[in-house]
């Protein structure tokens, strides 16, 4: 007799690929669903559970990402900063503008980061608001660093100002009294100049497991560019994906199953263990670069 976990998982799984469906039957323009992503923050992720310092690094290669916070306030974590920062970078995009409106109501944006409105101390408008705090309040610096072309480095605040005026008990308030964000200038180049296109309907399939996220949103930049077969080795993965994991083998066992999971929403997507590695080969971007 099965398990009722193995049964909830396999009802998970199910409703992965009927969604994956519908996502391949549709573009993702046409359906109003087009999203981006931050390249820097594809290429390095930010934590995935709740850190113990107020400092987060990140690498990829060449690439560090470090994301700074008051101490006071914390660094942001989990699945919900990564909604966020899809649907601030998919507004930049969109209107061209720093200064970015929540929305008509708290529900209403809630919707389109793919969430439901509960409130009570673990709801998620108490997370959202906690998040979006420890998001907006944060620095970020990008450095660069290769043996021939020496040192690059970027740093910037995600925004320069942001007014969150919402009730918890109230989410469906006919008004959010003006909730806005201001990105900064640097961080609103960051994400206009070459983002990452990506389906807003597979970031919310993807939604409860931040690694998830993270890899959908890599696998469609990193297959964007790809001409050859390449390997990555699981060293690598792991300071990119996974450095709270102590062992490689435990990072290793964790990332292919959340790969299996992706996989299933981006079915184009040709990524597979090899020796030593994750072997890539050319395969289409979950969606295709456009102009805006």
């Amino acid at each position: 007799m099965e398990r009722a976990s193995d049964i909830l998982k396999q009802t998970h799984v199910a409703r992965l690929i009927e969604e994956a469906l519908a996502l391949e039957a549709e573009e993702a323009q046409a359906a109003g669903a087009l999203g981006f992503m931050a390249r820097a923050l594809v290429q390095a992720t930010m934590p995935h559970r709740r850190p113990e310092t107020s400092e987060f690094v990140r690498r990829n290669g060449a690439f560090t990402l470090t994301i700074m916070a008051p101490s006071e306030v914390g660094l942001p974590y989990g699945s919900i900063p990564r909604l966020l920062l899809a649907w601030l970078t998919t507004e930049a995009v969109r209107t061209r503008s720093r200064e970015l409106v929540l929305g008509d109501s708290l529900s209403e944006f809630m919707r389109q980061l793919g969430m439901v409105p509960t409130g009570g101390r673990w709801g998620s408008i108490t997370r959202l608001r906690a998040q979006s705090h420890r998001l907006f309040a944060s620095s970020v610096s990008c450095l660069y660093r290769g043996e021939a072309r020496g040192v690059a480095e970027a740093g910037f605040r995600i925004a320069d100002r942001h007014v969150l005026w919402w009730d918890p008990k109230i989410p469906r308030q006919t008004e959010l009294f003006g909730s806005s964000v201001v990105l900064s200038e640097p961080f609103f180049r960051e994400v206009t100049a070459r983002p990452v296109p990506i389906d807003l309907r597979a970031l919310r399939s993807l939604s409860k497991s931040p690694m998830q996220l993270d890899i959908y949103a890599w696998l469609t930049y990193r297959l964007s560019y790809l001409r050859g077969e390449t390997t990555i080795p699981w060293m690598v993965l792991q300071h990119q994906f996974g450095s709270e994991y102590h062992r490689l083998r435990d990072f290793k066992a964790a990332f292919l199953e959340h790969l299996k999971t992706v996989l299933t929403v981006y079915r184009d997507a040709k990524a597979e263990p090899a020796e030593g590695g994750l072997l890539l080969r050319p395969s289409p971007p979950h969606v295709r670069r456009l102009s805006h």
